[in-house]
């Protein structure tokens, strides 16, 4: 007779950390609430719209809106159809929708929610004014300016005649511009970012005297990241702030040079992982590699533990030098910090909470693998 499996759980509310099973995410809720708090205080008045591309969990936005977010940024169609399944009401996709699949789904939601979208041509407005025809609630529509990330987005004078087409549609509103400069959010100096941020401001802010000096009212000027929303708040061009990665706080943003000292945030996110092999000297093999962790931002650093340093990783391994810090030994758990933590959480099904080494619960990461 067959006995029937269960589930695989890595662990169960009330366990100690040290029995749950590896390579597993794990979020230090007590770090992580000063961050969201932190952000909120930080913002002084700004609106915030935390990307939820980051976390990808219903559960930390329900938390971030419960602190005074406005809504959230979701970067997929898939992923704004599961957070509004949720409960957000209120979600900016801070990308275009191409194709007349994706934009039938994208009205519909937009009757569901307060939903936004960004154009960067004049053929998106009009499959965008054709995919709405026949819908009551209408859809927000910015308009996104090339501000130097060199991706998507549009010179200022085109921004003007893509506003004029948007206002004259019956079923699209003008929400306003989307000015974001990628890049910049990972310039090491400090310096680096507050000259790329004050040339984005200058181009947001020229957008918006165009559109205003035709008439046209800009509601909203949105952007930012966690390595540069203090810029954009102080620039008196930006009414709105989107970090997303503070609330975890990722090696890859920890790396650059702080700014001032009232926006610097915690590591709030780590891979639990267990030595599983000491046979070599100088290093050892830990069971965290590429299917746990994104390497895109180089390797994770190993939290708490001088001198240890993650040297390489393969699927299902990772190398550790032991030579310059204490050999951990056999069976020992470490906490890594991801390089880049959105693609890092994008691998894992559950966020494993935790308070004092006890797991105080499990936040499905319910928007995993949502990329259409």
């Amino acid at each position: 007779m067959e006995t029937a499996l269960l589930p695989w759980k890595p662990c169960d509310v009330g366990d100690d950390l040290d029995s749950v099973q590896t390579p597993a995410l794990i979020l230090d809720l007590d770090a992580f609430e000063r961050n969201l708090d932190h952000l909120m205080a930080s913002a002084k008045g700004l609106r915030v719209r935390p990307h939820a591309k980051s976390h990808k969990c219903p559960e930390i936005a329900h938390r971030q809106m419960a602190r005074g977010a406005v809504g959230i940024c979701c970067q997929k169609l898939s992923e704004a159809f599961v957070f509004a399944q949720a409960g957000i009401r209120d979600i900016l996709l801070t990308n275009q929708v191409v194709g007349a699949a994706k934009l039938a789904r994208l009205a519909d939601l937009s009757q569901s929610i307060r939903l936004g979208v960004l154009v960067d041509n004049s053929e998106h407005v009009k499959a965008l004014a054709d995919a709405m025809m026949g819908k009551t609630q209408l859809l927000d529509v910015y308009i996104e300016i090339e501000v130097g990330g060199n991706r998507c987005g549009v010179q200022p004078n085109t921004a003007l005649e893509l506003a004029h087409q948007i206002v004259k549609t019956r079923t699209l509103r003008f929400a306003g511009l989307h000015c974001y400069h990628g890049p910049a959010q990972h310039f090491r100096q400090e310096s680096q970012r507050h000259e790329a941020i004050a040339s984005a401001s200058d181009i947001a802010g020229q957008s918006a005297e165009l559109l205003r000096h035709a008439g046209i009212e800009v509601p909203c000027i949105t952007g930012a990241g966690t390595g540069t929303f203090w810029l954009e708040r102080d620039s008196g061009v930006y009414t709105e702030i989107q970090p997303g990665s503070y609330a975890f706080m990722d090696r890859d943003y920890a790396d650059n040079l702080a700014g001032p000292g009232d926006v610097r945030f915690e590591h709030a996110l780590f891979i639990h992982t267990t030595v599983m092999s000491d046979s070599h000297e100088g290093f050892v093999v830990v069971d965290a590699g590429l299917k746990s962790m994104s390497v895109d931002s180089g390797m994770p650093r190993v939290h708490e533990l001088p001198g240890l340093v993650y040297l390489r990783a393969s699927d299902e391994h990772g190398v550790v030098d032991t030579t310059k810090g204490k050999r951990p030994s056999l069976g020992q758990t470490l906490r890594l910090i991801p390089g880049h933590c959105d693609p890092t959480v994008n691998l894992y099904d559950d966020l494993v909470v935790i308070r004092e080494r006890k797991v105080v619960d499990i936040w499905p990461i319910s928007a995993r693998g949502a990329s259409l």
